[in-house]
């Protein structure tokens, strides 16, 4: 007979926004919840990703407003970087966010098991074994939920693995001794471009090499084109339509092998640099295929409420493939926990999930871009507003930017929004609120926008798609 204390009702395997969220609606749900962590509370999200990033960019983002004082009337400021202030700001913040879930989960009387988790096939669902940590045995529990989240993915036949010396994956890119004068970063994506723009922003001559045509490749082209140009005025290079080779390390630098598009090859030497080329599931050793969870390039296979077929075993988050978001995470727990509580949920789905960069200028999006929605069907009507036509926008000295909205001319229904420039990050969410609520063109454009703010310009992009846009 099992120890009745490492009986559960709900067993949660890692605590990332993800992991943490699904065991506090758990508890919420009446479950005797567990949740199992090898490293820190809050997962990678909290400790090496989404928050320590963000503190960092807003640190280049004030450093840019003190670079540019004189605009505002200030006098001339010439600042400088104490990177290992910034950086002691960045973990402090960190720290402080992980202590908040270390609370929620005694808050929530959420059992804390430290230590490496992996299954083991049993009945009602397949046992935890939790291995090195203070957690050490085995555990039951009706329903386990996988929450082990992914990890940046390496190149070993190009030399693309991080080496934690001049080779840096995001972990190494947080914590740096000094700011490189030359910094190579590999792959546009969201992770390439925020660190990208961080460390240009703070005086690295940086260059960004893209196998794809152009930059932050999923977003809209009008976008990814809008904040080529303004990254390249900052003196980023951007080197689209190229493949690394290979790395050769030296003592005090690197130096790639790039194969541009007309196929030469060209040398690029840095003193660091920093690969962003993907995501892996963390399958490896965790006993999933063991008992018949269905793995598909590294991640594991569910249905709409994270059931892997598997009875009492399920699976969330960026486990679970893409979009490798925070915020996906959080909705797929709590949309199959309240599955297993035998609510009614919706069927977990990832069209309205909005996807958010912050670079500098921020870049945001939800839905189809213009191309998907051509693709698949719909004749649409598109609406584009710049922020130089936005009174806050100019008074904020920030007027560079742009609102793009697709519709279907048929329907009216809004297919996508996409988004570069202030604050772009949190005016997203009325165009996510938007699309969940299931708005067409009418409802939006007789929505009252108060002024003066920035998001104006949601308002006048959709009144541009119908040829009504009152300030261009």
């Amino acid at each position: 007979m099992a120890d009745a204390k490492n009986q559960f009702d709900l067993i949660v395997v890692g605590s990332g926004p993800g992991g943490y969220a699904t065991a506090i609606r758990a508890s919420q749900l009446g479950m005797k919840t567990a949740i199992v962590e090898r490293a820190e509370l809050g997962g990678i999200c909290l400790n090496w990703g989404c928050i320590p990033t963000k503190a960092l960019l807003r640190t280049s983002e004030v450093f840019h407003m003190m670079e540019n004082a004189e605009k505002y009337g200030l006098g001339k400021v010439k600042p400088v970087a104490h990177i290992e202030k910034i950086v002691e700001r960045s973990r402090g913040v960190s720290k402080q966010m992980a202590n908040g879930v270390a609370f929620l989960m005694k808050k929530n009387k959420i059992t804390v098991i430290e230590g490496t988790a992996s299954l083991k096939a049993g009945k009602p669902a397949p046992s935890v074994v939790v291995k090195d940590g203070k957690g050490e045995g085995t555990y039951t529990a009706k329903h386990v939920i996988m929450a082990t989240g992914a990890r940046a993915r390496s190149i070993p036949q190009a030399g693309l693995v991080p080496d934690g010396d001049r080779i840096w994956s995001y972990r190494e890119a947080l914590v740096p001794k000094e700011v490189p004068k030359k910094l190579l970063v590999i792959g546009s994506g969201a992770i390439g471009i925020e660190f990208a723009s961080f460390y240009n922003t703070l005086g690295s001559e940086t260059t960004v090499i893209e196998a794809l045509d152009r930059i932050l490749p999923v977003e809209d082209a009008d976008i990814s084109n809008f904040v080529d140009k303004s990254l390249t005025k900052q003196g980023m290079k951007l080197i689209k339509s190229a493949q690394v080779q290979g790395l050769e390390k030296g003592k005090n630098s690197v130096t790639a092998s790039v194969k541009l598009k007309d196929g030469k090859i060209e040398k690029i030497t840095a003193d660091v640099v920093i690969v962003a080329v993907g995501i892996v599931g963390n399958v490896e050793n965790t006993g999933l295929e063991e008992v018949g969870a269905k793995i598909d390039r590294t991640h594991v296979t569910v249905d709409g409420f994270g059931r892997t077929g598997v009875p009492g075993l399920y699976a969330i988050g960026d486990l679970t493939g893409p979009p490798w978001l925070a915020h996906k995470a959080t909705h797929e727990g709590i949309v199959c926990v309240e599955k297993i509580a035998g609510q009614n949920p919706h069927e977990f789905k990832t069209n309205n999930i909005a996807g958010c960069t912050y670079c500098h200028p921020q870049v945001a999006s939800v839905g189809m871009t213009e191309a998907v929605a051509k693709e698949k069907g719909h004749k649409v009507k598109v609406g584009r507003f710049p922020f130089l036509g936005n009174g806050k926008a100019v008074a904020l000295g920030e007027p560079d930017g742009i609102i793009k909205t697709v519709f279907d001319e048929k329907t009216g229904e809004l297919l996508g929004a996409h988004m570069a420039g202030a604050e772009v990050t949190e005016l997203i969410q009325g165009f996510v609120i938007a699309r969940q609520a299931e708005l067409t063109e009418a409802e939006i454009m007789e929505t009252i926008f108060p002024h003066p703010t920035l998001s104006e310009m949601m308002h006048e992009s959709t009144l541009d798609a119908y040829g009504r846009a009152i300030h261009i």
